[in-house]
């Protein structure tokens, strides 16, 4: 089987996309692709400073990009739902990549909603922002949300601790992690249930990079990369371009198909050209992805008409 690399992504041009943490690594790549491919991107970034960045360097490599960014903070409902406000008076939505997370906070913390930050910036947030985007999404003729998550969503705990899902009673800054990763398929999983229930032309699918060096692995914790983390990265790793191919693929082939699963093809998905790979056994649960759903919708107060996937 032939490789797939970005010259495989088809022509972008009359779509729009909304990128999350385009502002850099893995985000940015697939913005700058999605662009190259004619695509207009909007760029949604945390500040006006690294949207601003983001844009220029973008032009810099194709002056012609139809590119901009909009402020977003997935740690904040306030802002979520005041950039798909925004972005809802579009003519439509046909492409929203979930991108954007932290990763292994050392110590717990809270975002300005109250929830534990790694479950409230990887998930609940694009959980809001997900379902408040749907007028636009609808609005296409064939939409798609592609949704990022982690090799890490088969580790750790390998399910939704419904009992502490914000870590209240006993936090692990790896635990929390890979909870948020694992809801992240979640979300893609039960939402494409409910939109084929519901009658949508959306698709919902999911990717993960492997293990991208970018900057998730140091800001995200905190620090810098220990002695023995750069020497593993040095051979184990690939960089963020690379990373960010199964994220194009997932959000651009068109033989993909709903509940799809991108991932690098090389020794434990870590690195390797993006190829479809099983959903891992904890995020095929449809009885906790419905739990979930329904307890999101309650911690975040955002609901959309999809009927129930039953």
């Amino acid at each position: 089987m032939a490789e797939w690399t970005v010259a495989d992504i088809p022509s972008q041009s009359g779509r729009l996309a909304v990128v999350t943490g385009a502002n850099s690594g893995i985000g940015w790549h697939t913005a700058l692709e999605l662009a190259r491919a004619g695509g207009e991107v909007i760029l949604a970034a945390r500040t006006q400073q690294k949207g601003q960045d983001a844009v220029e360097r973008i032009h810099r490599q194709i002056p012609e990009a139809k590119v901009r960014f909009e402020i977003l903070d997935l740690a904040s409902l306030k802002s979520v739902r005041a950039f798909a406000a925004k972005v809802n008076r579009e003519a439509r939505l046909d492409l929203l990549v979930n991108n954007a997370g932290v990763m292994r906070l050392p110590k717990r913390q809270v975002t300005e909603d109250g929830f534990e930050v790694q479950f409230g910036t990887n998930f609940l947030g694009p959980f809001a922002l997900t379902n408040l985007l749907l007028p636009a999404m609808l609005r296409a003729e064939s939409a798609r949300v592609t949704t990022v998550s982690s090799g890490a969503a088969n580790m750790g705990s390998k399910r939704i601790n419904f009992e502490d899902m914000q870590g209240e009673k006993g936090y692990g800054p790896w635990k929390a992690y890979c909870q948020s990763k694992l809801a992240d398929l979640m979300l893609m999983t039960e939402l494409g249930r409910r939109s084929v229930a519901a009658g949508y032309s959306l698709l919902s699918n999911a990717a993960h990079p492997g293990f991208a060096r970018t900057n998730l692995q140091t800001t995200g914790p905190g620090r810098e990369m220990n002695a023995a983390e750069r020497w593993m990265a040095s051979f184990m790793s690939q960089d963020a371009a690379h990373g960010a191919l199964p994220t194009l693929r997932a959000a651009t082939d068109v033989n993909a198909a709903m509940g799809s699963y991108y991932a690098p093809n090389g020794s434990f998905q870590l690195k390797g050209e993006p190829v479809l790979v099983p959903l891992p056994k904890p995020a095929r649960d449809e009885a906790a992805a419905r739990k979930l759903w329904e307890i999101s919708e309650e911690l975040t107060g955002v609901q959309r008409p999809l009927k129930d996937s039953n």
